[in-house]
């Protein structure tokens, strides 16, 4: 497969809206928020008759994070293949995830940490706190899940130069998975068996199979496509067959990763540390491309309010995964003392609708009524104007945005 030649500006605008991205991000937020609200669960929660749910619902979420990878991968390809890189590309480019990306970044760690100070390091000198932040600034360590960021700024330091290979070289877009998944577990195999890198998660090569998938899949998205239409009527047993092999890998890699989990955790069973990387990595893989084909269907056959409030979540999701790590400690700081289980299950059930629903409002009533809230939750949703130009506004928020 190639890529296609430079394209005419006139031409580059014509790009196909996508409205299944918004709806794959809005189901890949709610598993990361699954996976955090679990968290505490998973530990505290051993005893509980039904902690295989909890452990089953922490682990078959984890599909969040790596599904965001794949989605900015994605996107980058899908709208730069086509476009020459020169001065004017690369400055657009990188003042774009400036902006959108590494300034939301910098004022979220500054928040985490001054919270984090607040409540658990307050005994600590201004130099000390003013270190501690900037090692954990330049690391992704701020919080938890700002390493997610900070993996991400490391790819688009890549891109131009992977982008300008895939142009020079389209031969080397069919081995672009193979090439990722040789990096990824290379980086593996070498902090296992060889130097130990600290911190090997919040290092961009821990993941390169899921963004050279969004590489193949974003390029190659509008054959894909035209292919799929091809096939609406007139499915053959191939496609049948394809389609039923994908959906048997998740389901398999996905319990099986469960299972792992559920023995470790509960009786402490001791796996090769490979077996969870192999497992989390196959069921990661085949969960976004499961996740890319039902959002398609559902913006086609779905139930148009549905699409709607999703496409809308979607547009939130960057905000909403920075800010509900805040709501999730404010809320753990007021635990049950109960020995009331249908009570502490309805107490976990709280912080998801919390971490949910409350983030939600509050990224959406921010991106409405708030002067530059992309400074603190990235690109968000154009304001509602007038009825005819909302209605305009609704159909344009299908279009990928170019700064994630």
């Amino acid at each position: 497969m190639s890529a296609q030649p430079a394209k005419t500006a006139v031409q580059l605008g014509q790009r196909d809206r996508l409205p299944e991205i918004q709806l794959v991000r809005a189901i890949a937020i709610v598993g990361v928020l699954c996976v955090h609200s679990t968290s505490n669960a998973t530990v505290e929660m051993t005893n509980s008759g039904i902690y295989w749910l909890y452990n089953f619902i922490n682990i078959m979420a984890k599909f969040g994070t790596p599904t965001f990878i794949f989605l900015s991968s994605f996107v980058l390809f899908y709208n730069y293949i086509d476009r020459p890189i020169g001065a004017g590309m690369m400055k657009s480019f990188y003042r774009k995830r400036a902006v959108g990306i590494l300034l939301p970044y910098l004022l979220f760690s500054i928040l985490y940490s001054i919270v984090t100070h607040v409540l658990y390091y307050s005994d600590q000198s201004l130099g000390e706190s003013l270190h501690s932040f900037i090692v954990k600034l330049l690391t992704g360590k701020a919080y938890t899940h700002l390493y997610f960021v900070f993996i991400n700024a490391q790819f688009y330091i890549l891109f131009p130069l992977v982008l300008w290979l895939f142009q020079k070289r389209p031969r080397l877009i069919a081995w672009s998975i193979p090439i990722g998944l040789a990096i990824q577990w290379g980086f593996v195999l070498m902090n296992k068996y060889g130097m130990q890198i600290a911190n090997k998660g919040s290092w961009s090569p821990s993941y390169f199979s899921y963004y050279m998938l969004g590489a193949f899949i974003g390029i190659q998205y509008p054959r894909i496509k035209q292919w799929l239409s091809n096939q609406r009527n007139n499915t053959s047993k191939l496609t049948l067959q394809a389609v039923g092999s994908l959906a048997g890998a998740w389901l398999a890699a996905g319990l099986a990763h469960v299972w792992i989990w559920y023995e470790a955790r509960l009786y402490h069973t001791q796996y090769n540390s490979l077996l969870y990387e192999g497992l989390w990595n196959a069921y990661s893989i085949t969960s976004a491309l499961v996740l890319l084909g039902l959002a398609a269907l559902g913006v086609r056959f779905g139930p148009q309010w549905l699409v709607r409030v999703l496409t809308r979540l979607g547009a939130l999701s960057f905000g909403i995964y920075l800010l509900h790590p805040l709501l999730l400690l404010a809320y753990r700081h007021f635990p049950l003392n109960t020995g009331n289980s249908m009570l502490v299950h309805l107490w976990y059930a709280g912080g998801f609708t919390l971490a949910l629903f409350g983030t939600w409002i509050i990224v959406g009533s921010c991106a409405r009524w708030l002067p530059f809230a992309s400074a603190l939750f990235g690109q968000l949703p154009a304001k509602p104007k007038k009825k005819a130009q909302a209605d305009n506004n609704q159909t344009n928020s299908y279009r990928v945005p170019l700064s994630r």
